[in-house]
C-alpha cells in the first residue's frame, strides 16, 4: 500500500460518503488494525460519528472486524484495505457492464445494491420496480415478476452472490452495536464462494406492481405506515452484494476479445468469444489457461449468425495459434484439435502494449524503440543498443540515460574479475516489465486522484451557479407536470441570464472531460492490475 493509493482512496471515501467516513477510513489505511478507543483517540472524532462511520465501511464491505487478539472479552479491531476500497472507482463501469447484459432492470440492480452494500431480494425488487415505474406514461407500471426474473439471471451469471453468513455480535462500546439488528456485519467473514447456497435463489413470495411517489401528504403518511408493516416474504436474513470477481472477468474477458479484433479480424474474435463462453465454469478465476476445448465443440457453439464452414474455422484456429502474441493455444490432437486461451499470455502481452505505449507517448518513437528492442532481446550492451536499434551512438546513450533515470530500464553489472573493475565489467541494459508495470500503476492512481481533485474543484467553485440551476429545473419540472403556460416558462426560463448559461455550458463540458478520463485511467489501472496479479499468482 503506497501513499497514492492512500490518497485515491481517501478522495473515494470522501466523494461518496462523506469526509468523516474519509478521516476514520484513511486512519485505518495507515494505522492498521486497531481497536475503537484508538481510533477515537487519535482521530479526535466523537464515538457516536466513529460508530457510524464504521458501520458504513462495513455495510459496503470496505471494512472487517474480528475479535480481540487478547482472547473473549477484549475489544473488537477493525481494519481495511485499499483493494477493497479502490473498487468504487469502477462502480460506473459496473453499472454500465450491466445495462449492456440485462437492460435497465439490471442496470438499477447492479446500482441499488452498489449504493447500498447489501439487501435481501424482496427490498431491491420493490425499489427498482418504483423507480422504473416513475419512468412509464401514466396507467402503466412494472411488474414485480419481471423485475424478479432480471435478478434470477444475475444471479444464475454469478454478478451477483449471498452475503457470507456471519454471527452478530451484541459487544457493548462496539460500532457493530449501532448498526440495525437484522443487518449481517463482517466478523472475518469467509469468501462468499465457501459455503454451498453462495448462488442458490430464496424462494420469495412477492406479488405486485411498482408505485409511483405519493404527491398527496396524507397518502404519503399512509405510506410510511404500510412501510412499516411486518410483512415477511420469505427472504428475511438472505443478504445480496455484487461479485465484483466476476465483473472483473468479464472486463478481463472483454478487452482479450477486443485486442484480437484489433490485431486480427472481427471473425477471429467471435471464436475467441466463443471458447471464453465456453470455459466460464469450467475454468479457476486464477487459471493461467482455459480447459482445452476440442475444434468440434468449437464450431457447434458458434453464433448461428457467424455462418462459418469447418475448413475456414480450422484455417482461423491456426492463425490464432501461430499469431505472436499467442492469444490462443493448442493443447492436442483429439477431437480435431484441442485448443486453449492462454489468459496469463494474454494479460502480459496487453499490458506490454500498455507500457510500451507510455514510453512512446512521454518519449518520442525512438525511445520505444529502444525499449521495445530490450523487451525483446532481454540484456543488450550500450553498442548492441545503438546497432540494432539503428539509432546515433549519441542519441541512442542520451535515451538509454533517461529511460535510465525514470526506471523504466535497468543496469546490469556482469564482471569478468572479482574486483569489479569498470574495465572487466560488461554492462548490459535490460526492462524488468513487472516492476514497470508497477510503476506505471502507481502514476495511473496519482492520474486518477488528480482528475477527481480538479472535479471537485471546479464544481466547488461553481456551486452557487449549479444549486440556482438545479432550483430552476425543479421549478420548471413542476409546472410543466401542472400544466402551465408557455409564457411562465419562459419567464423561468430567463431568471438563468446568458453568461451564466455559457458558464454551466462550459463547466459540463469539462466536468465530463475529466469523468472521461478517469474512466480512461481506469482501463488502464484494471488491465495493470490484473497483469500483476497473475503474474504473482503464477510465480507462487
Amino acid at each position: 500500500m503506497t501513499s497514492q493509493e492512500v490518497r485515491l482512496c481517501g478522495l473515494l471515501l470522501r466523494e461518496h460518503f462523506g469526509e468523516v467516513v474519509e478521516k476514520v477510513g484513511t486512519h485505518l489505511l495507515r494505522g492498521g488494525t486497531q481497536h475503537l478507543r484508538t481510533i477515537l483517540h487519535e482521530t479526535g472524532i466523537s464515538l457516536d460519528l466513529v460508530k457510524k462511520s464504521l458501520c458504513v465501511l462495513m455495510h459496503h464491505g470496505t471494512c472487517l472486524f474480528s475479535p480481540g487478539r487478547k482472547g473473549p472479552g477484549s475489544p473488537a479491531e477493525y481494519r481495511t484495505s485499499c483493494d477493497v476500497i479502490l473498487k468504487i472507482l469502477r462502480y460506473p463501469r459496473y453499472i454500465y457492464t450491466a445495462k449492456t447484459l440485462y437492460g435497465d432492470t439490471g442496470e438499477l440492480v447492479v446500482e441499488e445494491l452498489l449504493q447500498r452494500g447489501h439487501m435481501t431480494m424482496s427490498s431491491i425488487v420493490k425499489i427498482v420496480a418504483d423507480r422504473l415505474t416513475q419512468t412509464m406514461e401514466d396507467g402503466h407500471s412494472m411488474d414485480y415478476n419481471e423485475v424478479t426474473s432480471a435478478f434470477s439471471k444475475l444471479v444464475e451469471t454469478h454478478f451477483l452472490q449471498r452475503c457470507p453468513p456471519v454471527a452478530t455480535t451484541k459487544s457493548t462500546g462496539s460500532a457493530e452495536s449501532a448498526s440495525a439488528a437484522d443487518t449481517p456485519v463482517a466478523i472475518d467473514a469467509p469468501a462468499p464462494e465457501s459455503f454451498p447456497d453462495c448462488y442458490r435463489m430464496p424462494q420469495v413470495t412477492l406479488v405486485g406492481r411498482g408505485k409511483r411517489q405519493l404527491e398527496d401528504a396524507e397518502e404519503q403518511s399512509n405510506a410510511k405506515k404500510a412501510r412499516m408493516d411486518t410483512a415477511t416474504h420469505g427472504d428475511e436474513g438472505v443478504y445480496w452484494q455484487v461479485n465484483f470477481e466476476r465483473f472483473h472477468l468479464h472486463f478481463r474477458d472483454q478487452a482479450i476479445i477486443g485486442a484480437v479484433a484489433n490485431k486480427l479480424d472481427q471473425t477471429s474474435s467471435e471464436i475467441v468469444r466463443t471458447m471464453l463462453r465456453m470455459s466460464e465454469v469450467t475454468t479457476s478465476p486464477t487459471a493461467a489457461n482455459t480447459k482445452p476445448l476440442a475444434a468440434n465443440e468449437i464450431y457447434r457453439s458458434l453464433p448461428a449468425t457467424y455462418n462459418i464452414p469447418r475448413p475456414i474455422l480450422d484455417q482461423y484456429l491456426t492463425l490464432l495459434v501461430d499469431d505472436p502474441m499467442e492469444f490462443v493455444g493448442k493443447a492436442g490432437e483429439s477431437g480435431g484439435g484441442m485448443f486453449v486461451v492462454n489468459l496469463h499470455q494474454a494479460l502480459a502481452n496487453l499490458a506490454r502494449a500498455t507500457v510500451e505505449s507510455a514510453v512512446q507517448e512521454r518519449f518520442g518513437s525512438r525511445s520505444a524503440r529502444i525499449f521495445r528492442l530490450l523487451l525483446k532481446k532481454k540484456h543488450l550492451e550500450q553498442k548492441q543498443v545503438e546497432d540494432f536499434a539503428m539509432i546515433p551512438a549519441k542519441e541512442a546513450k542520451d535515451m538509454l540515460y533517461t529511460l535510465l533515470s525514470q526506471n523504466l530500464v535497468q543496469l546490469q553489472e556482469i564482471p569478468k574479475t572479482p574486483d569489479f573493475a569498470p574495465s572487466r565489467t560488461f554492462y548490459l541494459y535490460t526492462v524488468n516489465q513487472l516492476s514497470t508495470a508497477r510503476m506505471l500503476l502507481q502514476n495511473c492512481y496519482k492520474t486518477v486522484a488528480n482528475l477527481i481533485e480538479r472535479r471537485l474543484f471546479e464544481t466547488t467553485n461553481s456551486k452557487r451557479l449549479l444549486e440556482k440551476s438545479q432550483r430552476i429545473e425543479a421549478i420548471m419540472a413542476s409546472l410543466q407536470a401542472s400544466g402551465a403556460e408557455p409564457e411562465q416558462l419562459t419567464e423561468v426560463e430567463e431568471m438563468i441570464t446568458a453568461s451564466e448559461k455559457q458558464q454551466l455550458e462550459s463547466l459540463r463540458l469539462h466536468v465530463n472531460k475529466l469523468d472521461s478520463a478517469e474512466t480512461q485511467v481506469d482501463e488502464t489501472i484494471f488491465l495493470l492490475e490484473s497483469y500483476v496479479q497473475a503474474t504473482v499468482s503464477s510465480s507462487s
